[in-house]
């Protein structure tokens, strides 16, 4: 159960090495300067003052004496500034800076916000020395340029890029062959940042938060919890607002990692914007977090100051493997099958379900004058990828951000269609056992579960955007088969009841 703090210990400073607006002004003004197509390609996005400034103060440790920073993807320097002005409160002894920025327009801006920070440095009686690297990071990292007797660092401070490494690429090579498996740049430099720092170094980056779950960041989430202990996150309210500047709806967060440590309580902070004008502040135990028994080491957020209704039931709870049933995304995928593919039912087709085609918990087909095919010919080209006619529960893949619910649930029933065979478009996940059909009973109580409140709720705190993967639904909980086949009683009745309705059931369960 999370506790509540009176007071934040995270403070949104007054620069004293350059002012706010001088900052953006700077990242503004070098923003358009950049070329669009290669800032694209770069997958950098320049981090505000307001988020600059809170990031450094989620540093719970500052050196009297030696202070050693790593920014890798520097931009114009709007981090180093924050953090340098968080060092000047109590300034240490020495302070040396690495930076690596591969963008000579950023690095023009980066040169004179390094030449403030010395002077504001100097006038607080700390030596400041910078040094910037004009290299691709993983390649140095990669490349042994910190081995040998390179102290390692203290702190790092991150907002690394956000793109995706193909398999075949030689990034990807590069990171393997240090033990990194991942699959978007903005993972590698964190990884490749923690390497780098020294026993109890702190780590703070924002990043996206798509890392939290999902098999393709598996890795990366078991190499941070191998050598780090997680002490804090934050979650903006609107999943617009890091980069609104920039345009960038991904949803991002904030986190905090201390190098070869304990792991101890979570902090959860909160705030609608980058403003943090209604920063709110919760700790959790860390299997809230991340649950023990969870071999995908998912990560869930709490955002509120209770434990969400299944964590707090007392039913035992079990992944859908344990109810004998599996989840498969739509394997119809339409581009491929092009040839194949009929506006409307005809000789030889079997019926092919969109998302599109659900309204209401079931299923409506064929529609005329959809934007998408209602059939599939069925031959020896489509036969492997259709299903027995049979009852399913199908739930969409993408959700917009505005709609209520994130899982959508609904039933395909047997007698919807007189053909032997179905197709499912690849943007639905569709359960099934075995690639048959489910129990009545069973289909029902499944798809009331999952158009709950409770669940959803569940999902939106380790799920930060609106993509539903059969991975995600394999490892949600469930409850034992017999109270699903009794909820499905039930919601084979009530199939349009009102959804404060199927709410109040399951709460009656849980």
């Amino acid at each position: 159960m999370g506790k509540h703090s009176t007071g934040s210990r995270l403070r949104v400073t007054i620069s004293a090495v350059a002012s706010q607006d001088q900052i953006d002004t700077r990242r503004r003004d070098t923003s358009r300067k950049l070329d669009p197509a290669r800032r694209s390609a770069l997958g950098q996005f320049m981090t505000p003052s307001s988020t600059a400034r809170f990031m450094a103060g989620m540093f719970t440790s500052i050196s009297d004496s030696e202070v050693r920073l790593l920014d890798a993807g520097a931009g114009v320097g709007s981090l180093i500034s924050a953090f340098v002005d968080r060092c000047l409160v109590a300034p240490p002894k020495s302070l040396h800076v690495t930076a690596w920025e591969i963008d000579p327009v950023m690095r023009a801006g980066l040169s004179t916000t390094l030449e403030t920070c010395r002077i504001a440095a100097n006038s607080a009686g700390c030596g400041l020395d910078a040094q910037v690297h004009a290299e691709d990071f993983i390649e140095s990292a990669t490349g042994g340029l910190f081995a040998g007797n390179r102290p390692p660092f203290t702190h790092a401070i991150l907002n690394p890029p956000y793109k995706k490494i193909t398999g075949t690429s030689s990034h990807r090579q590069m990171l393997r062959g240090v033990g990194i498996e991942t699959v978007n740049l903005y993972t590698a430099f964190v990884a490749l940042a923690l390497d780098m720092l020294a026993p109890g170094g702190e780590l703070v980056a924002i990043v996206p938060r798509s890392f939290c779950n999902g098999p393709y960041y598996l890795p990366f989430r078991r190499y941070i919890f191998e050598r780090a202990a997680l002490r804090a996150m934050h979650l903006f309210g609107s999943r617009d607002q890091a980069f609104r500047e920039d345009g960038v709806l991904q949803e991002n967060i904030i986190i905090h990692l201390v190098r070869g440590v304990a792991q101890e309580e979570v902090r959860i902070t909160m705030s609608e914007n980058d403003t943090f004008a209604d920063l709110g502040e919760l700790m959790h135990p860390f299997h809230d977090i991340v649950k023990p028994e969870d071999p995908q080491s998912f990560i869930h957020i709490p955002t509120g100051g209770r434990q969400s209704a299944l964590d707090a039931s007392r039913l035992t709870f079990q992944p859908l493997e344990g109810l004998g049933l599996k989840v498969s995304t739509g394997p119809v995928i339409d581009f491929r099958l092009r040839e194949h593919l009929k506006d409307m039912p005809g000789r030889n087709t079997v019926p092919l379900l969109y998302p599109g085609h659900f309204s209401a918990a079931r299923v409506c087909w064929p529609i005329p004058d959809f934007r998408k095919p209602n059939a599939i010919l069925r031959n020896a080209d489509t036969e492997r990828w259709l299903f027995p006619a049979g009852r399913y529960v199908v739930v969409r893949r993408l959700s917009s951000k505005e709609e209520r619910r994130r899982i959508v649930a609904s039933i395909v029933e047997p007698d919807d269609f007189s053909t032997e065979k179905v197709g499912f478009e690849n943007h639905l996940n569709v359960f099934h056992i075995e690639r048959e059909g489910l129990p009545e009973a069973l289909a029902y109580g499944l798809a009331a579960w999952l158009n709950s409140t409770a669940v959803d709720e569940h999902f939106r705190r380790f799920n930060g955007h609106t993509q539903v993967n059969a991975t995600d639904l394999r490892h949600m909980p469930y409850p034992p088969a017999a109270v699903l086949e009794s909820l499905g009683a039930w919601y084979a009745q009530n199939l349009t009841a009102p959804q404060q309705q199927l709410d109040q059931r399951i709460e009656a369960i849980l």
